[in-house]
């Protein structure tokens, strides 16, 4: 596979595959369609909306490095693309949320960041 440009290399983007056989989406990237096998993927852009699924706010840092963000809140997304993901979010987000994404720096990393959508 070609290195992806998204946000696990530094770009505003959220990229996901689609599998040629049997159209389920899926993310993160493999090699295989999860569902069925197929080895036919073709690679998507995310459009960033969703609808919050869970939400956990972290009081106590992980690292050195994430002490300074506390407390941030860790939001499962369920997207309008049909995969569900992990990223950060914004503290006031509950589940039904409908939000969208943008990014910003975390511990010196670039991520996805949900907030309401307006």
């Amino acid at each position: 596979m070609a290195k992806p440009d998204d946000w696990t290399h530094g770009v505003e983007a959220v990229l996901y595959q689609s599998c040629a056989a049997c159209g389920q989406p899926q993310y993160f990237r493999r090699g295989f369609g999860a569902a069925c096998g197929a080895t036919e993927l073709a690679e998507k852009r995310a459009s960033g909306k969703g609808v919050v699924y869970a939400t956990s706010i972290v009081a106590r840092a992980a690292t050195p490095e994430t002490r300074a963000h506390v407390p941030y809140n860790i939001v499962l997304v369920d997207t309008v693309e049909g995969f569900r993901m992990m990223a950060h979010g914004a503290n006031d987000l509950a589940i039904g949320d409908r939000v969208s994404a943008r990014f910003a720096q975390f511990a010196g990393r670039l991520v996805p960041y949900f907030e309401k959508e307006t």
